[in-house]
This record gives C-alpha cells, sequence and structure tokens, in this order.
C-alpha cells in the first residue's frame, strides 16, 4: 500500500486529527469536514490506537493536545502548508497572468484604476482583475492585493505604506466661494454629507472637527454609505462632505467640487498596500506590487 512506501497511518485519520487540533474542538472538526463528532473521535481513537500514545486529553469542555500531541500537530501544520502552497504555485501556472486587487469604490474610480490601465499600457500581456468593495477584505486564493486605508492587523501580510492624505471641506464651487474663510462652528452648522457604513474606517466629519479643537454640535445632514456617492452629492449642490485631498484630485482640478479655505486636518492614517507573502505572489502580482508602490511614491505626502 502506498501508505507503507512512507510508513504513515490512514490520511482520514491524519485529516480528522489536524482539524481536531487546531480547532481543539471534535464538534468543530466535524462541522469543517461534513461528519459527525463521533466520526471524528472514531479516527482520533484509531490514529492514537496505531501510534500507541494518547494525542488529547479530554475534558469537560472541549480537548487539549498531550505534548505527542502537539509534536504531530506542528508538523501537520507546517507540512500541509507546504503542500497547499505548492498547489496553488500550480494553479498559478495557468493563470500566471492574472493578478486581482482590490479597493474601495472611491479609490478604484479615482486613483486606481487609472494606475492600472496605465499598467495594462505598459505590459498588456497581464489581466488585472479588481474588486470594488466599501467592507473590509482579506487576502485569499482570489485576491493577490488591496488598498486600505490604515494598517492591517494580520501580521502574516506583507504591507506598504503608500500615502497620507489631507483632510479638508469641499462642496460645490458657488458653495465653496459662499463658505471661503468661514470658521469651524459657521462649518458645523451646514448641510454636512456624512459617510456611513460597515467597516468604513475613515475619519468622519466628527473626528475632524475634534481634532481640530471643536467641540460644538455637527450638523446631522445627509448619510451615505459610499464615497462615491458623498462626493456626487456635494457636486451637485447637497451640501459639504469631506474632501480627501490627493483622493478627490481629479474632480478638484476639473473644478467640479472647491475646497473651502482654510481648515484642513493630516489624515490620522496612511493608504496602505497590502498583499500576500511574497513567497506566495506569482510574477505578475510583484510587478502590479511594485508598480503601484511606485506611483503612490510620486504623491505628495504629508508628515507623521
Amino acid at each position: 500500500m502506498s501508505r507503507r512506501h512512507y510508513n504513515l497511518p490512514p490520511l482520514t485519520t491524519l485529516t480528522a486529527f489536524e482539524a481536531a487540533a487546531r480547532h481543539l474542538s471534535f464538534k468543530q472538526a466535524a462541522k469543517e469536514l461534513s461528519v459527525t463528532p463521533g466520526a471524528v473521535s472514531h479516527q482520533v481513537k484509531a490514529l492514537e490506537g496505531e501510534l500507541g500514545v494518547a494525542l488529547f486529553r479530554r475534558k469537560h469542555r472541549g480537548v487539549e493536545l498531550t505534548p505527542p500531541g502537539r509534536t504531530l500537530y506542528d508538523t501537520l501544520a507546517a507540512s500541509l502548508t507546504k503542500v497547499s502552497q505548492s498547489l496553488q504555485a500550480i494553479r498559478d501556472q495557468g493563470s500566471a497572468g492574472v493578478v486581482t486587487v482590490g479597493s474601495t469604490t472611491a479609490m478604484a474610480s479615482m486613483w486606481l484604476s487609472p494606475a492600472v490601465i496605465r499598467f495594462w499600457r505598459d505590459h498588456p500581456e497581464i489581466n488585472i482583475n479588481q474588486v470594488v468593495r466599501d467592507r473590509a477584505f482579506t487576502t485569499s486564493a482570489e485576491m493577490d492585493l488591496y488598498i486600505w486605508y490604515g494598517r492591517e492587523k494580520d501580521q502574516r501580510l506583507d504591507q506598504f505604506p503608500l500615502y497620507r492624505d489631507r483632510l479638508l471641506p469641499v462642496a460645490a464651487p458657488e458653495k465653496a466661494a459662499e463658505l471661503a474663510g468661514a470658521d469651524l462652528d459657521l462649518l458645523a452648522r451646514q448641510r454636512l454629507i456624512h459617510l456611513e457604513g460597515d467597516d468604513i474606517s475613515w475619519t468622519k466629519w466628527h473626528d475632524w472637527f475634534r481634532q481640530l479643537g471643536y467641540s460644538g454640535p455637527v450638523a446631522s445632514g445627509i448619510r451615505v454609505n459610499n464615497y462615491s456617492i458623498a462626493l456626487q452629492a456635494a457636486r451637485d449642490g447637497a451640501g459639504l462632505t469631506l474632501g480627501w485631498e490627493q483622493l478627490i484630485s481629479p474632480l478638484t482640478d476639473r473644478g467640479d467640487l472647491h475646497v473651502i479655505p482654510p481648515h484642513v486636518l493630516s489624515a490620522p492614517e496612511r493608504f496602505f498596500l497590502v498583499s500576500k507573502p511574497e513567497e506566495e505572489l506569482t510574477p505578475s502580482a510583484r510587478m502590479l506590487r511594485d508598480w503601484i508602490i511606485s506611483e503612490a511614491s510620486q504623491i505628495t505626502d504629508e508628515p507623521s
């Protein structure tokens, strides 16, 4: 039998053990493997019987690994990770010229998409898939890179600071001219366009006023869950929105929106390019990653 060539027990027992050890729960392992907890327990007992040692200590609530169990789990986890990476590399050979990059809708429409088009003109052999949404991203087999405001907590990911923007009030040209030089109290009484939504971490109006030293009431105004909609509403004269200076520069350069001076706040966080670890990226993905970093380096960054 092939398993005897490597002197391994049945792979079904190793699979059940690995899942149970990772979750420290037979119930969660069973859910992942689409079997019953009894089936997981049976496979683990069979493995313990073949090895002649206990791999788990059964407790009233859950299980914990014995020293031999911990040794086996660490070895299995490392080995299966290498197998997974090898399989992904094989899959990538058939799609090495495809890269998937994610961003928010505003970042995609006003900065990333034009940058991707410039990249594609120089590298037409590489296809770029863009994923656009205004909630948190996670890297996966389908996502190579994404741009996000603020540093991600997952330390396994590579993260590259792109630039720090500046936050300032913007409005349609007529309204901006009317309010030029207005103090914070007057701005706070205007009809404000508030950005809200799940997982949107960008600085809001209340944060902006507070960090500039204003502690009075802030008008409730209107609320949207998409920054592109907020910008369009401001362009249509619906009120003031909080502008990210570099991000909305295409709109201010064209005169669609005007800045209301003089109040400006450096954004608390930078925008980051987040990617899979170096060894998991295809050459095409590395090329796009380096291109985006180079493009962002041309943006004037505010000091920390």
